[in-house]
């Protein structure tokens, strides 16, 4: 199907290629992205704008012997596609199949694992201190996006390989987009290099001169030479400043630029910070006319960018949020929203037009965007703080230090909470109820549908101190009426029974538990008997009503789609714990391994989690009582 394609499944076969097939091999790749993600959605928008750069990466550099780092991943399927997973990247993200991000069990040609932005500056210095150590003569490149270049790990790595005089190459794919658009200072500041008119009229005519032969340590002295005295004027004067030798802008979809860039900085040493400038999609035309839209598109057509409309049975919880926050904002002028670049993901977006000057996207920086939520709180006002619930993780400290042990009324909203399915393990939300349970005064719920959320965002709102927090998965509701109803908090620290049963009493939190109660109530339909049903919803304070009530039972399911080890399970095993006759608790949840990637549907299935897993669960349970 590909002429040039079809010869290459290893970066060894790129390298057998001419200059005019390395173009056309880039063509293909990109088409061949094109259509795998039409039928099989995943990341589109930042792989397509990244072909050029990673085929030239691996025509120059000699991987797997050469270290190449990707950042988060997103822009890495080129890098798959070129290294032994042709065909299966048809089943990326898919169960059985390859991950959508670089993993290191996948192969050796991906030597860090990665999901989260940020962490490639650290990981390649490691490399690049070992092979130090070793004696090794490898090469070490991290690429990391603009987007992640505003996370505060990327700078912490800076710092330390700037100084550490390490031979590691730092590319900075910067395509002005992460998800959303970028904001803050980062983003301004290579916007300001990009667009700098003398440093690229200069660099241009003194780069493009750079050649082979007895000439080129003087005209690379000429780069160097002529950076010194424009650097600064260009914005490249902090990467500088950190101990780095900057190189760029480069037109990272010029597939010669970056070829003949990277074979003139493969030899020389010490940390080297190379700028490229993509365009995110680029090739694509769709792509490039909406890349916040295209950076996973879903499903299309790929002949006319027509997308597949996916029609919701019901509302999606980010809309829930996103428009109860918008009501609660237009009656409390105290209140802010804030996101660390996920605006349209959270649903936040209608408050972002409605009221920009109390929304805050802070660019992918969690642990900022916490701590920033706090002085807000300690100023007076009444921050929501929209964080997925797998990437809170990184603002720990903060959540402790400065919200809990302050007592601040922040209210935390973690979205992605449980299984995230095709994302796999680095995105699932497992591990929110079993980390924070353990912060003394913190408030941890869930809601059971889309009117719980609305009204916990309420009690939140109406809590005098902090940290709030509220967890709930990706995708739709249940389908409950939540439009228009009454701001009306509920009681914190109280549940509710749902199901009155004998012997067995299932108990639960989250939208997960409704899979538990249609299993009872099917149960009882078809045995004349059913275990009681309880909906905690609030994990810490548990209702002491519903603990006292629960010594009656023989046996209690405790259900939660996070972690079993310190989660709800280990909460109700704590309390039981001691006691006199007390009942077996058994615990249906997420097991201590990493889920991978699947429908979320296929992992709630593997859990143990959907509904036929519990049904068949309780007729073994009820028929040996």
């Amino acid at each position: 199907m590909y002429e040039v394609l079809d010869q290459v499944n290893y970066p060894k076969d790129i390298k057998k290629l001419g200059r005019k097939a390395l173009g056309q091999l880039c063509s293909e790749i990109r088409d061949y992205i094109v259509h795998c993600c039409a039928e099989n959605p995943g990341h589109l928008g930042s792989s397509l704008g990244a072909v050029e750069l990673i085929t030239a990466l691996h025509y120059v550099y000699d991987a797997p012997e050469d270290k190449i780092i990707f950042d988060v991943g997103h822009q890495a399927y080129a890098h798959k596609i070129l290294t032994g997973r042709k065909e299966e990247f048809k089943m990326n993200r898919k169960a059985g199949g390859i991950s959508g991000f670089p993993k290191r069990g996948e192969s050796p040609y991906d030597c860090f694992g990665a999901g989260h932005s940020s962490t490639s500056i650290s990981a390649a210095l490691g490399f690049a201190e070992a092979a130090r150590i070793s004696g090794i003569g490898q090469k070490v490149v991290a690429v990391i996006g603009d987007g992640a270049l505003t996370g505060g790990l990327a700078w912490e790595g800076m710092n330390n390989a700037g100084s550490s005089k390490a031979d590691i190459l730092v590319i900075v794919n910067d395509n002005n987009i992460s998800i959303d658009q970028n904001k803050g200072g980062v983003h301004e500041y290579l916007l300001q290099i990009t667009t700098n008119p003398i440093y690229n009229k200069v660099k241009n005519h003194v780069w493009n001169s750079l050649g082979e032969g007895k000439t080129r340590n003087w005209v690379q002295k000429r780069v160097i030479d002529t950076k010194s005295n424009l650097v600064r004027r260009s914005g490249g004067a902090l990467f500088e400043s950190l101990g780095f030798r900057y190189f760029g802008p480069v037109d990272g979809n010029n597939l010669d630029d970056m070829v003949n860039t990277l074979l003139r900085l493969k030899d020389l040493h010490g940390p080297r910070i190379l700028h490229v400038h993509t365009r995110k999609g680029y090739g694509y035309a769709p792509a490039m006319e909406n890349p916040t839209l295209w950076h996973a598109p879903g499903r299309f057509d790929p002949a006319t960018g027509e997308r597949v409309k996916t029609v919701y049975p019901a509302s999606r919880y980010q809309d829930v949020f996103g428009q109860t926050l918008l009501e609660l904002a237009a009656k409390d002028s105290r209140i802010v929203g804030i996101t660390p670049a996920m605006s349209s993901g959270c649903g936040m977006t209608a408050f972002e037009a409605a009221f920009p000057e109390r929304f805050f996207d802070v660019g992918i920086e969690e642990g900022h965007a916490v701590t920033f939520a706090a002085g807000l709180a300690a100023a007076g006002m009444r921050p929501f703080c929209n964080i997925y619930s797998s990437f809170s993780q990184r603002a720990y400290d903060n959540i402790i230090h400065d919200v809990a042990l302050q007592g601040l009324p922040v209210v935390l909203c973690f979205d992605r909470a449980g299984l995230v399915g095709e994302d796999g393990a680095t995105h699932n939300g497992c591990y929110d109820l079993s980390a924070y349970r353990s912060i003394p005064e913190t408030v941890i719920c869930a809601p059971r549908n889309e009117l719980e959320l609305r009204r916990l965002m309420c009690s939140g709102l109406a809590a005098e101190k902090g940290p709030f927090i509220i967890r709930y998965p990706r995708g739709c509701g249940e389908g409950v009426q939540w439009k228009g109803e009454a701001l009306e908090p509920l009681p914190v620290g109280k549940g509710e029974k749902l199901l009155d049963g004998k012997r067995v009493a299932i108990v639960g939190l989250g939208p997960v538990l409704n899979c538990a109660w249609r299993a009872a109530a099917r149960h009882k339909a078809d045995y004349g008997v059913a275990p009681s049903v309880y909906d905690l919803r609030f994990l810490k304070p548990l209702d002491a009503d519903i603990l006292a009530d629960l010594r009656k039972y023989k046996i209690i399911v405790t259900v939660e789609d996070g972690s079993l080890k310190g989660g709800l399970y280990g909460a109700i095993c704590e309390f039981f714990a001691g006691q006199v006759d007390a009942p077996l608790v058994k615990g249906v949840g997420i097991p201590d391994r990493f889920i991978t990637q699947d429908s979320r549907s296929g992992q709630l299935a593997t859990c143990g989690l959907d509904e036929e897993s519990i049904f068949d669960l309780l007729i073994e349970l009820m028929k040996n009582l």
